[in-house]
């Protein structure tokens, strides 16, 4: 059980520039959080930055991923930022709009609710047509890029290519598209669903000099050692840690329902744990 953290109370300016200096060289874990209590707890764990899970959030309100209300988004997003002394990046999924227009306008309101930094993906959700073209994209990128710049705030943009997770194009289209968010304004690369060494070592040297994020939200294999020397500068675990709650959850509670045994509870984290440490972890934080 980790001791809960020092309340050093940041500001938010200061949660920015420190997620900013993460970014200069080396390669951290950010990993992914869905609620304050695992927000905490990672905190308490020693990592630097936490970043919001689509996936894991809108599960634990009962929606799939992509049926969030924005508001509720936002209001997520808030939490997290004023729970937390670490900075926040949020996953915006594609902007929450249909158009450019409506990406900048949601961009201001997730920087006011508390962002460090946002990603916005090339993703439509219509599994017609799962992924914008490519000048769209871009679009929403340079979108996103001057609603930051007009704020006056130090947030940084991360560009998604969603082409492997969705299943249209391959590595090379990937590629092309990251390029091109890099160069409409995006501080960090992401494609999730890179899979291999060769192809990460590829997108690295590709979008180099700036910062790659590396999904490993289903154990790919390498260590956060392997992965630095390979280039990568960030390695996010998506909707893994909530999936694995849901898992022990899930399981135990079959067991309970088909076979009316409670094997799935043996081995679990005591109340007493749990409490010494939000209470010790409560104190520590402001009224």
């Amino acid at each position: 059980m980790p001791d809960p953290v020092p309340n050093a109370a940041p500001s938010l300016a200061d949660k920015r520039k420190a997620f900013r200096r993460l970014h200069d060289s080396g390669c951290f874990v950010i990993p992914n959080p869905w609620d304050v209590g695992s927000a905490r707890y990672l905190q308490a764990l020693g990592f630097k930055a936490l970043a919001t899970t689509s996936s894991g959030f809108a599960f634990a309100q009962g929606y799939p991923d992509r049926g969030v209300p924005l508001d509720a988004v936002l209001a997520h997003v808030r939490a997290l930022a004023a729970a937390s002394d670490l900075p926040i990046n949020v996953d915006f999924e594609s902007g929450h709009a249909a158009d450019a227009a409506g990406v900048a306008a949601n961009v201001r309101r997730c920087i006011d609710a508390g962002a460090a930094g946002l990603s916005i993906e090339d993703a439509t959700g219509d599994p017609a047509e799962p992924l914008y073209s490519r000048d769209d994209a871009v679009a929403r990128i340079r979108a996103a890029r001057r609603a930051i710049d007009e704020s006056g705030e130090d947030v940084m943009l991360v560009g998604r290519a969603e082409g492997l997770l969705v299943g249209r194009g391959g590595l090379d289209d990937v590629i092309g598209r990251l390029q091109a968010y890099s160069s409409a304004g995006a501080d960090i690369l992401y494609a999730p669903m890179l899979k291999t060494r060769a192809q990460i070592e590829a997108v690295v040297a590709a979008v180099a000099p700036k910062p790659l994020n590396v999904l490993n939200g289903a154990n790919l294999g390498f260590s956060v050692e392997a992965l630095a020397a390979m280039g990568v500068r960030r390695i996010s675990v998506g909707g893994s840690l909530a999936r694995a709650a849901w898992t022990g959850f899930a399981r135990a509670a079959q067991e309970i329902a088909s076979r009316g045994t409670f094997t799935g509870f043996d081995g679990l984290m005591t109340n007493a744990e749990l409490n010494a440490f939000f209470g010790a972890d409560r104190k520590r934080r402001p009224a």
